[in-house]
């Protein structure tokens, strides 16, 4: 397969960048997959697991939060506010924060307050799903 060029970015930081063999990343319809010569594409990334292949090396996992990506001239940009490897992952924090995203969605709130915790429960639901393939591999 072909290699492209895959940048990804935290807010306050480069995750990876390099070449790239294929990607995927959460959106709002599910999964969406990039290969070599994939045409230009503004993307919203969701919060959720990417997955990626660098050609030196086996497929990597990510949490990540909401973003963007962009595909343009055969080169990939991910934008996110943060990006995490398995292995920086606290398990114990991810599961209370959940559980506290859980808990603020059964009271009122307003439509704005909602939607932030439903992101919250999106990104620690994620957090846990990656840190748990990480330990199943």
């Amino acid at each position: 397969m072909r290699p492209f060029s895959l940048a990804i970015l935290e807010a306050d930081s480069p995750f990876y960048e390099g070449p790239c063999i294929s990607l995927t990343v959460p959106a709002i319809d599910g999964s969406f997959g990039v290969l070599a010569g994939h045409t230009n594409t503004i993307l919203a990334i969701v919060p959720g697991e990417l997955t990626f292949t660098p050609p030196e090396g086996p497929k990597r996992i990510a949490a990540v939060s909401s973003g963007i990506m962009i595909i343009e001239g055969g080169k990939v940009l991910v934008l996110v506010s943060s990006a995490e490897k398995p292995e920086e992952i606290d398990l114990n924090r991810a599961a209370a924060a959940a559980h506290e995203a859980q808990e603020a969605l059964l009271h009122k709130q307003s439509r704005q307050e909602y939607k932030l915790t439903q992101a919250n429960l999106a990104r620690a639901t994620s957090r846990i799903r990656v840190k748990e393939h990480f330990k199943e591999n």
